[in-house]
């Protein structure tokens, strides 16, 4: 393949596929679906679009019902990304920042009873196929006391023993981690029943080789850096953006158009084949999440 030496990548072919594992749509606070129209618009086919924290829709108080309503919500732009013609899949869960919000507001106790029927909730979703994946559950990136650290943990277990139940992926937040760290998440989906393969860890360093080692599924941030650091173990990994989708922040954490820009520049460039583009956007995705593109 001849690198294209300008700027400027290449179109990718329609038959392509692209996939940003990790997005989120807030119309209230950010662009909505003019980000999935800069996705499909650099040649983006499939999103998985994961539920916010409740107080991102405004809602506050700790009950699940406010879960109901950010379920329902991420359902429902799901359903709208792909009027614009896009494959979309939601995750739901109970974000570590926010079950650490809700311990500090209703106390230890009450936070563990609300989060655990959030996630069964989610479990509901997913067993009606209107969604695919809990998530994104796990623990604070920051430094939180143990006992906060210790729920988290636990919270995370439960949502393994749930994914066991439905055969389904759970995506997950954690703190950064390395080779040791996927060892340990590895050990409690172990402990749940969960099958490795369908634990992804979100924001994963270029763990490549210790992921197919332990059977972990690394998502990365569609960094130049991350993915060329990536492909130098393999193609055993997933692309994502973690747009947030707040015009407060833009871009954070990457741009709606990230994982197809930088797809089509590597393909350009001939530092990734076309059939790594399958791999990594199409049946890694089929066999992680059980669905098919």
């Amino acid at each position: 393949m001849v690198a294209v030496l300008t700027r400027e990548a290449v179109p990718l072919s329609r038959e392509l596929p692209v996939t940003d594992n990790h997005m989120h749509l807030d119309p209230g606070k950010g662009e909505g679906m003019e980000a999935v129209k800069k996705f499909a618009g650099e040649g983006g086919k499939t999103i998985f679009v994961v539920s916010k924290l409740t107080r991102d829709l405004g809602l506050s108080g700790v009950n699940v019902d406010n879960f109901s309503k950010l379920y329902r919500a991420t359902i429902e732009l799901a359903k709208q990304a792909e009027e614009h013609g896009v494959t979309a899949f939601a995750v739901l869960g109970v974000h570590p920042a926010e079950y650490h919000h809700m311990i500090e507001s209703a106390g230890m106790e009450r936070a563990k009873e609300v989060a655990e029927k959030a996630l069964e909730l989610a479990a509901e979703h997913i067993a009606e196929n209107e969604a695919v994946a809990i998530g994104e559950v796990g623990r604070p990136h920051y430094p939180v006391e143990r006992d906060v650290l210790n729920a988290c943990e636990e919270l995370m277990v439960r949502a393994f023993e749930l994914a066991r139940e439905l055969n389904c992926a759970v995506q997950l937040h954690t703190e950064r981690i390395d080779s040791e760290g996927l060892k340990d998440i590895a050990e409690l989906a172990d402990s749940a029943g969960l099958r490795r393969e369908r634990v992804v860890k979100h924001f994963c360093p270029p763990l490549i080789e210790k992921g197919s080692e332990l059977g972990i599924m690394p998502s990365l941030i569609a960094s130049r850096k991350n993915v060329l650091a990536a492909l130098e173990q393999g193609d055993r990994f997933l692309m994502e953006s973690d747009y947030i989708d707040d015009l407060s922040r833009p871009g954070a954490v990457l741009s709606p158009r990230s994982v197809p820009r930088l797809t089509r520049r590597l393909l350009a460039e001939g530092r990734l084949t076309e059939e790594q583009v399958w791999r990594i956007h199409a049946d890694n995705v089929e066999r992680t999440y059980g669905v098919l593109l």
